[in-house]
């Protein structure tokens, strides 16, 4: 998994990557349902399979339907060996406010537990547009050796993610067109340009992308999950979900409350902030992060920069504009400036692994002209191949999902406005992220939104977040585990986004605790 994002025109989205972790064989107690509110103690017992809720269980699909789903949740999942894992598909409604109408398959995979399992762990890397299938597969990367010994990690591609129903809304040459259209526009043609370069998503995805592309929303993803919780035979529903991985989860806990198990939030996105607040935190995160790699830059003899860390983002920023009228040349491409800084942009996740690959890319840009090697890291992030083709839908589902999700309903003078005003906090991204706004403008389909989180009723929520995220910023896990009912914060103090399985031994072993025994981390806990 890699961590990509959408930039000039588009929106900063993430992907996973994870490495290996800890040890060792402690005792594990399964997970259970919540207790009722006169329980004054839970004693764990283990999950028993679950079939088809009973009715009064079954929470609306839709405010304006109450159809039965036992179909769909009286399912089980055929099981083929597909490599390193077993792999199958469910079944679910395209519309659940119309369950008796199409259906669509998701593809799921399931690498089982080195041990005697207590249940299933369902995992999502984020996106939105991540593949959770293949996440799963490399469980022996995600979590740790003791979880994977007590349990099944389970992934389920999204609704016209992956495997599941893809949906495809541009070419691919259109998609070079969109990543590197002028995100800093300066004459009237230049904004008509980024205009129209922005409807490119919104117009395929209305003619070529069917109807799964207008159901796509996380509210509709979560209810997916359910099925795929009782597909699988699990009365609960355990998670361990990455940047918009977590409001996957928390969606899911908001609808099934009851249902939720040990759920890990690690990187947190929240529901309730529209897309222009979303942007905006991040655009400043980033702006933080980019003085972190100069900063860091500047340690090393190799790097291209100079001077202060303040006069080393300045001759960044200034190469940056210099290729906007004076773009690489690259073999048949260019490295334009839109390009060049979401090169960068991508490499500032994790400082251990991407810094070296981004200052030696720029050296060979800042000091020899050479683009090529920045290119080159760009395309592993957004999965391009270097004959042209992008290799999964990513990029199409991103835009499906968030401009369902969080639809912009501002104009092009208010975009306009918010470039002006976030190259005073953000000079480096900002601008360009804010035009990335029209996007997700005028988008040609509605979805069903979710402002709350609160999942009252439910089982403890593990909530960790990193305190220098450049991606979700710590405030927001602060105000997720604020917001949810009963939920507590595992604070990582470190430069990374997300944490768990980053290379702490104190987070390992905190999320480790929760997810084998339901111990939770004492109030204010922060591993350095």
């Amino acid at each position: 998994m890699r961590p990509w994002r959408q930039f000039g025109v588009g929106l900063t989205a993430v992907l996973i990557l994870t490495s290996c972790g800890l040890g060792g064989d402690p005792e594990v107690v399964p997970p259970t349902r919540p207790a009722p509110a006169s329980s004054a103690e839970v004693v764990p017992t283990p999950s028993s399979p679950a079939s088809a809720p009973a009715s009064s269980a079954t929470p609306e699909p839709s405010p304006a339907s109450t159809a039965d789903l036992k179909a769909f949740y009286d399912q089980k999942i055929k099981w083929t060996n597909c490599g390193n894992a077993d792999c199958g598909t469910i079944t679910v409604p395209l519309d659940y406010a119309e369950p008796d109408g199409r259906t669509i398959d998701l593809a799921v995979s399931r690498v089982k537990s080195t041990g005697e399992a207590v249940g299933s762990l369902f995992v999502d890397p984020g996106g939105p547009g991540g593949s959770a299938v293949d996440y799963a597969k490399a469980a022996d990367r995600i979590v740790s050796p003791d979880v994977l010994k007590h349990y099944d990690v389970v992934g389920v591609d999204p609704r016209g993610v992956g495997l599941s129903e893809t949906v495809r809304c541009m070419t691919d040459k259109q998609i070079d067109v969109l990543l590197a259209a002028d995100g800093t526009p300066d004459s009237p043609a230049e904004v008509r340009s980024i205009v129209d370069d922005s409807r490119l998503p919104g117009i395929g995805c209305l003619e070529i992308g069917g109807p799964v592309y207008a159901h796509m929303g996380t509210v509709d993803a979560a209810r997916d999950l359910d099925i795929a919780r009782a597909a699988v035979g699990d009365e609960t529903f355990n998670y361990l979900g990455k940047s918009y991985g977590t409001m996957l989860g928390a969606t899911y806990a908001e609808l099934f409350p009851d249902r939720v198990g040990r759920m890990v939030l690690d990187g947190v996105l929240p529901a309730n902030l529209d897309l222009v607040e979303v942007t905006k935190g991040q655009a400043d995160s980033f702006e933080v992060a980019v003085h972190d790699f100069v900063a860091d830059c500047l340690s090393h003899a190799d790097c291209p920069l100079s001077g202060t860390e303040e006069a080393g983002v300045e001759q960044l920023q200034q190469w940056f504009m210099g290729l906007d009228g004076r773009p690489l040349k690259v073999g048949d491409r260019e490295l334009n400036e839109t390009l060049a800084a979401y090169a960068v942009l991508s490499y500032l996740y994790f400082p251990s692994n991407d810094y070296p690959q981004l200052r030696s890319a720029l050296r060979a840009g800042i000091n020899d002209g050479n683009g090529g090697p920045l290119l080159t890291l760009l395309d592993s992030r957004i999965d391009r191949s270097p004959d042209g083709r992008y290799t999964s839908n990513s990029t199409d589902a991103f835009y499906a999902v968030t401009c369902l999700d969080r639809p912009f309903t501002g104009t092009v003078a208010d975009v306009k406005r918010y470039a002006q005003e976030w190259a005073t906090t953000a000079p480096t991204f900002g601008p360009a992220l804010a035009w990335g706004l029209l996007t997700c403008k005028d988008w040609p389909a509605q979805g069903e939104a979710i402002s709350k989180t609160t999942a009252q009723g439910s089982n403890p929520i593990l909530v960790v977040s990193t305190t220098h995220d450049p991606a979700t910023p710590y405030q927001w896990g602060e105000q997720v585990a604020q917001e949810l009912g009963n939920a507590r914060l595992l604070t990582w103090d470190d430069h990374s986004h997300t944490a768990y399985m980053r290379g702490s031994a104190c987070i390992t072993a905190g999320v480790d605790a929760y997810l084998l025994k339901g111990t939770l981390p004492e109030v204010g806990t922060v591993c350095s």
